[in-house]
């Protein structure tokens, strides 16, 4: 069985959607979450499944602690899923092409640094996109930037709120987000 360890900074609908689905299955499990906000709901919803969770601060982050724990479990993939912080070069360099991120938006437009949750949705709302979705993509040195793995488009009408928008983007992850996961992990994608 494949191995997963997801990282996220706040409320895990995400996280915990992923680890509700591959409990399901024989394909992969979840083996640990990790985050860097003691306070994130992340934590409750993880342990609510019986999934390990690892609380670290940046620096710890950047430095080699969370790399160590990480080898430790040998994960055949490290999903991303709402995590705020820049991805560390060593855990890049170890682990090609084996870690993914979800994006609120359809890349290239509305990513990089500052570009997560309700600020994506309010400026599309304020630039009056005719759409937006979901990519799911490599993770590499740079935000945003890495390979697309998939895209996802929803229309929007012109008259949503950025709250409409944000309830329109989760149906789409929930629905399409641990269905790539199980792509990936099966090498049909």
């Amino acid at each position: 069985m494949k191995k997963i360890v997801i990282f996220a900074s706040g409320s895990g609908t995400n996280a915990e959607n992923i680890i509700k689905y591959f409990a399901e299955t024989e394909i992969a499990r979840v083996e640990a979450v990790f985050t860097n906000n003691p306070n994130a709901k992340v934590i409750e919803r993880a342990r609510n499944y019986g999934i390990s969770t690892s609380i670290f601060s940046k620096e710890e982050l950047n430095e080699s602690k969370v790399l160590q724990i990480i080898n430790n479990i040998q994960p055949d993939l490290i999903v991303l899923a709402g995590f705020l912080l820049k991805f560390p070069d060593n855990i890049i360099a170890k682990y090609p092409d084996k870690i993914i991120n979800i994006h609120p938006a359809l890349l290239p437009k509305y990513g990089g640094k500052g570009m997560y949750g309700m600020h994506i949705h309010r400026a599309i709302v304020g630039n009056k996109e005719k759409e937006t979705g979901i990519t799911v993509h490599y993770v590499n040195e740079n935000y945003d930037e890495g390979n697309i793995l998939f895209q996802k488009n929803v229309v929007l009408s012109g008259d949503e709120t950025p709250e409409e928008v944000a309830e329109k983007i989760h149906e789409l992850e929930q629905k399409h987000f641990p269905e790539v996961i199980e792509k990936l992990l099966n090498h049909n994608l």
